[in-house]
């Protein structure tokens, strides 16, 4: 069955289309109907743990069924948008599952959100629903969305899991199955956000065959099957805990999906105890508490096999210490909820799984690295990472002024990352376009001097942006984290320490930080990432402030 593509979404053209199908790319397969195979292939085999409650792949699959029937009883149809924004609980899973099988769209917010972001997300989607928690780490969404049904004339309903009031509660609309017409598998499955820090993020329509291809090809990549329990830890919505492979990918190969809201060691490290937790995946700040954490862990982690980092650069020097400090297999993640994905495969090299954040999924991910004016680097040399494939988009839904710039003529997506590829086809992330200061003339990469930095002992973990400067129009700030409070540190001391740390290992002088900002911690994104655009917003307050150094 194939419909025409949801309003505001671009196509592949049918000449790459026909050719995914025919290789197999694209199976015709969706997600409700992957669920429901597993369902009957493993009734009473547990899929899902979220605190007491344990429910098995026909359980879930029944609640699925059922609270589908309960949408279309409150009204929701094929290709309604609803505003998803739920914590790492079960009811994510269910919400999502019925949601595809009634071919609605879920719009995926993250729990971070507020009156702004969801607003917009409500009004510019058209959403006829909102669905939340009615609370999550102290802050109440019921009152959030009082405030956005307000603001957007179009939402009729909120749904809450949890305590209600005057809105529909979640485990009301559990309803008798009924007679369902499901999506196309070329149909939208979900719009996702963007990755970027700046402003509020575009949305990525992704179908049921682009998206399933990927977790597939990460199933078998990450070598998931019926004995694997995934840790979901970063949150549930976002394209890393989602299908790479994530909770999607580990009820695909039939494996247990583990979900916790809090990421902390103190939580998570006696979850993997207690549920042989097998496979996890996480951000670079998040994976560096972790580290440090199991120093001096009492819990036994022995069942953790791979731990996945991704979501941005993991320094190599911390990268090597993930084998010896948490026993496991490190396995690098670098991509984008656009579409393209890496991975360091497990037979790597010891350098090229520390060093590098991995190749391509598929054969057919189309890989330029250009330079500003797109003409293609040399091998081996840095540039703008350029891409399309299988499973890389063709456009963000309703911005065809920013398609425009995003996308070349030909449909390569611009990642905004500058990488450089090795012979192997690894590719190395030098940072992100906004990522490389130009200090009159001279460009340093924020990526290769946090990595130096994270090397000496005293430093936790460090970020580089550029502030303003009216001689070299930009200079370079590192903020930097200490492993002991900065109050207690000699800061003046421990700045000219790390500058002769960076000397001694023989970079360029122009790379030497020209600024050191001594913090607690670093404002993050939605899903853990460092803020690095709060922190140039705040150095150039700061910019006016004499030097440290």
């Amino acid at each position: 069955m194939s419909r025409t593509l949801l309003a505001g979404c671009v196509a592949w053209p049918a000449e790459f289309e026909e050719r995914y199908r025919a290789i197999g790319y694209w199976s015709g397969e969706t997600f409700g109907e992957m669920l429901h195979q597993r369902a009957q292939h493993s009734p009473t085999k547990l899929a899902v743990i979220c605190g007491s409650r344990r429910w098995t792949y026909g359980e879930l699959d029944q609640r699925a069924d059922r609270f589908a029937a309960g949408l279309l009883k409150l009204g929701i149809r094929a290709r309604d948008r609803v505003v998803l924004q739920l914590p790492n609980i079960a009811e994510f899973l269910v919400a999502c599952f019925a949601l595809f099988r009634i071919a609605a769209v879920p719009v995926f917010a993250l729990v971070p959100h507020r009156r702004t972001e969801i607003t917009y997300f409500c009004r510019f989607t058209g959403a006829t629903a909102y669905l939340i928690a009615d609370h999550d780490g102290g802050f109440d969404f019921r009152q959030l969305a009082r405030q956005v049904c307000a603001d957007v004339d179009t939402l009729q309903h909120v749904i809450v899991a949890g305590d209600a009031q005057e809105f529909v509660a979640f485990d009301s609309l559990y309803a008798e199955p009924c007679r369902i017409e499901g999506p196309a598998s070329s149909d939208i499955a979900f719009l996702q956000l963007s990755g970027g820090s700046t402003g509020i993020p575009k949305l990525i329509p992704r179908t049921h065959d682009d998206y399933l291809y990927s977790v597939r090809a990460s199933v078998q990549i990450c070598g998931l099957g019926p004995d694997s329990i995934y840790l979901c830890v970063l949150p549930a919505a976002h394209n890393f805990a989602l299908s790479s492979p994530g909770s999607i990918g580990t009820l695909y190969a039939g494996g247990r999906v583990v979900m916790t809201r809090l990421p902390s060691p103190d939580t998570t490290f006696p979850l993997i105890a207690t549920e042989r937790v097998t496979i996890t995946s996480l951000v670079p700040p998040l994976a560096l508490i972790w580290l440090d954490a199991a120093r001096c862990c009492e819990q036994d982690l022995s069942s953790l096999q791979v731990l996945q980092v991704g979501g941005a650069r993991f320094a190599e020097e911390a990268a090597r210490r993930v084998g010896r400090l948490l026993g496991c297999t490190l396995q690098q993640v670098f991509g984008m909820a656009e579409g393209l994905v890496n991975y360091t495969r497990f037979d790597d090299p010891a350098q090229l799984i520390c060093g590098t954040q991995g190749r391509p999924i598929s054969p057919d991910d189309e890989i330029r690295i250009v330079d500003d004016e797109d003409r293609n680097v040399p091998p081996g040399q840095p540039g703008h990472l350029l891409t399309r494939g299988p499973y890389t988009i063709r456009g963000y839904y309703r911005a065809e002024a920013h398609n425009a710039v995003a996308f070349t003529s030909d449909g390569f997506y611009r990642t905004g990352d500058i990488v450089r590829m090795l012979p192997s086809g690894h590719l190395i992330v030098e940072g992100r376009s906004k990522d490389q200061i130009n200090r009159g003339g001279e460009k340093v990469a924020a990526e290769e001097i946090e990595n130096h930095l994270i090397a000496h002992p005293a430093i936790h973990d460090v970020a580089l942006v550029a502030m303003p400067d009216a001689d070299f129009g930009e200079r370079s700030c590192a903020f930097v984290i200490v492993r002991q409070r900065p109050g207690v540190v000699d800061a003046g001391a421990l700045a000219a320490e790390l500058l002769q740390f960076l000397r001694e290992r023989n970079i360029a002088r122009f790379k030497l930080p020209d600024r050191i900002e001594f913090t607690d911690s670093f404002p993050k994104t939605g899903v853990g990432k460092v803020d690095k655009r709060a922190l140039r917003e705040q150095i150039a307050r700061l910019v006016s402030a004499p030097h440290q150094l």
